[in-house]
């Protein structure tokens, strides 16, 4: 049995206000950095402009995917809106039933098999899940099986090859925003895990092959961005 060492650090956090330990996170670029906790915990005064933008372009019933601790989700549904957190982690889903958020769906998104969303909203960089360019095409794809007709993506990303250049350490042959992650806490490693980091003109490539409409809504000096994306018609 792995064990959720990202959701024994949240729990933590959660009961303790505090961790003694540090959430660490290693990469495969070679980095090893903690992650601040409080993070997953922020609201909407905390909340950076990309979040606010995307969040007041939700539409309809919204399916918060990777909502952590509910942070999106809690902002949403004091908004009115129908939403449904989606969330691997049991520790992360428990933490956000005692935060009150009402609509838990404890589930990996590919296996969510039907649906009728108005917004799907990855935030924090949620398309990550997807781990590889392929991974991407086939999110792509799946999301069409779970939004209504007037369905839409909402997403950021950033373009992490300067990182590269950082870090003094060449391009792999694999696309360069595919990172190996694992987390650490409390000397316990957790499972290695796929992300994805991808560029402003290779989404925009990959969107429109598989039959995507996209707007890029917003940049910051991180080259980070925000995107809303829809189904072409016809």
């Amino acid at each position: 049995m792995e064990r959720d060492v990202y959701g024994e650090a949240l729990y933590d956090f959660h009961v303790l206000g505090d961790l003694k330990n540090p959430l660490l996170l290693h990469s495969s670029y070679g980095d090893i950095e903690e992650m601040p906790i409080e993070v997953f915990f922020r609201d909407e005064t905390d909340f950076p402009e990309l979040e606010h933008i995307a969040l007041a372009l939700c539409d309809g019933h919204v399916l918060d995917v990777g909502a952590g601790v509910g942070s999106h989700a809690l902002y949403l549904q004091d908004k009115g809106f129908k939403v449904d957190a989606l969330e691997i982690s049991e520790a992360a889903c428990s933490i956000m039933k005692q935060r009150g958020v009402q609509h838990i769906i404890r589930e990996d998104f590919f296996s969510l098999k039907t649906g009728s969303y108005d917004t799907l909203l990855f935030l924090m960089n949620g398309v990550g899940l997807a781990g590889t360019i392929a991974g991407l095409r086939e999110l792509l794809r799946h999301s069409k099986k779970l939004l209504s007709e007037k369905g839409q993506l909402l997403f950021d990303s950033s373009n992490i090859s300067y990182l590269y250049e950082e870090y003094r350490i060449p391009k792999p042959e694999h696309y360069f925003g595919e990172i190996r992650f694992q987390y650490e806490y409390k000397g316990n490693l957790g499972k290695p895990f796929q992300w994805l980091y991808i560029d402003q003109q290779k989404l925009i490539k990959i969107a429109h092959e598989e039959g995507w409409v996209v707007q890029i809504l917003f940049e910051d000096d991180n080259d980070q961005y925000l995107v809303r994306m829809e189904p072409r018609k016809g």
